[in-house]
């Protein structure tokens, strides 16, 4: 196994340096899924929730957390991401919502955790916008699904 690239010799926690790494085109997916009631699922795919479009607001959020990435977790780099995608998809046989983001740049380090913060935090913003109605709604399943770019190279989840 690897060792931690934030841990230095001492075992503090410390940015990694990435000014010797090359530029590589570099993209990642995340998803997570967002479980509650049918009743409340309704309320958003006939878009009668009292609070307004529930997709487009999440949509927003999840593209705007993952522009702030570097802000809210200590040790990941700001940067110039040049493309932020979040799709969601209403699963009405299993009283669900599936999101999707994408996140990609050119640049010296991978997009994973922006990604993953963009899935998170539309995830987030569907709970809170139906917490009102619906307060034992579930986030789960949040995960990378695939990377690309970089020293590491390719990863993608089997199915």
């Amino acid at each position: 196994m690897s060792q931690f690239t934030h841990i230095n010799a001492s075992g503090e926690a410390n940015m990694v340096d990435v000014s010797a790494k090359a530029e590589t085109v570099r993209e990642a997916r995340a998803e997570a899924f967002v479980q509650m009631s049918a009743e409340t699922l309704e309320l958003i795919v006939s878009g009668s929730h009292h609070k307004g479009d529930v997709f487009a607001t999440a949509r927003i959020a999840g593209i705007q957390a993952a522009k702030k990435t570097w802000d809210l977790i200590p040790l990941c780099h700001p940067l110039l991401l040049t493309k932020v995608e979040v799709q969601l998809e209403a699963i009405e046989s299993e009283n669900k919502v599936r999101i999707e983001s994408v996140c990609k740049l050119a640049g010296k380090t991978g997009v994973e955790m922006e990604a993953l913060t963009a899935a998170s935090v539309a995830a987030l913003t569907i709970y809170d916008m139906c917490k009102a109605v619906q307060k034992d709604i579930v986030i789960e399943n949040v995960r990378l699904l695939e990377k690309t770019g970089g020293k590491s190279g390719h990863f993608k989840v089997e199915s």
